[in-house]
């Protein structure tokens, strides 16, 4: 899940995921970029924007949506946005269970998007560590990958789950990559920047359903 709005509204909404028992997530910071004429439109601000990305679940999702609604005032031109985007896989069972604690799930739950071509691998790592992760990540066959900064949510729990204190100064690590290799380029940075080493990495992937400027990943594919 995704949540955009003006930086001043991020307490509101961390508070609000907070009681609705999502405590773990990344915030990052960002700037808005749409036109005068459409932020008029749509009743916004050309200012400074906040992003929250958590892991939840379709159960979670519905308490969620009528929270928004009735608590955040969603749906007033302003507040924000909030949506969700398909989950592909998690690397590693207790990261899972640490990404969705306290949240009603079930095994199998997964993205129907099941062929699609390219995959976006998303390494949240501790801050100065991207170059442990790019290195695992083009050990196992990864062109490149591009870095966020942000700020991790609820890492106070993480010890009990991987006996290790997570800093709370973030790195997003983002790669796109060919199906096929997907599963390779998760294993190596799980094995080689994991959440066991000084990166603290904790790893998932998105579907891509399209693409544009991929032309050399895709002439590789069509060579091999």
């Amino acid at each position: 899940m995704v949540s955009i709005t003006n930086r001043r509204n991020i307490p509101d909404f961390t508070d609000f995921y907070r009681a609705h028992h999502l405590t773990t997530g990344v915030t990052s910071l960002g700037m808005g970029t749409a036109s005068g004429e459409i932020l008029d439109y749509l009743g916004l601000e050309d200012d400074e924007k906040g992003v929250f990305f958590c892991i939840i679940t379709k159960h979670t999702w519905k308490e969620l949506a009528r929270g928004l609604r009735r608590e955040l005032n969603i749906d007033v031109p302003g507040v924000g946005i909030v949506f969700l985007i398909p989950l592909s896989s998690i690397g590693g069972k207790r990261e899972l269970q640490f990404l969705v604690e306290g949240q009603k799930f079930g095994r199998g739950e997964e993205s129907e998007l099941k062929d699609t071509k390219f995959e976006l691998i998303i390494a949240i790592a501790n801050y100065g560590y991207n170059e442990m992760v790019m290195d695992a990540a083009r050990a196992a066959g990864a062109a490149g990958g591009t870095v966020l900064h942000g700020k991790g949510v609820g890492l106070k729990r993480a010890e009990q789950f991987f006996g290790v204190s997570l800093v709370s100064e973030k790195e997003v690590v983002l790669v796109v990559t060919k199906t096929v290799q997907k599963n390779a380029i998760m294993q190596s940075i799980m094995e080689k920047a994991g959440v066991d080493s000084p990166a603290g990495t904790i790893i998932f992937s998105l579907p891509v359903t399209e693409t544009a400027g991929l032309r050399m990943l895709e002439e590789a594919e069509e060579e091999a």
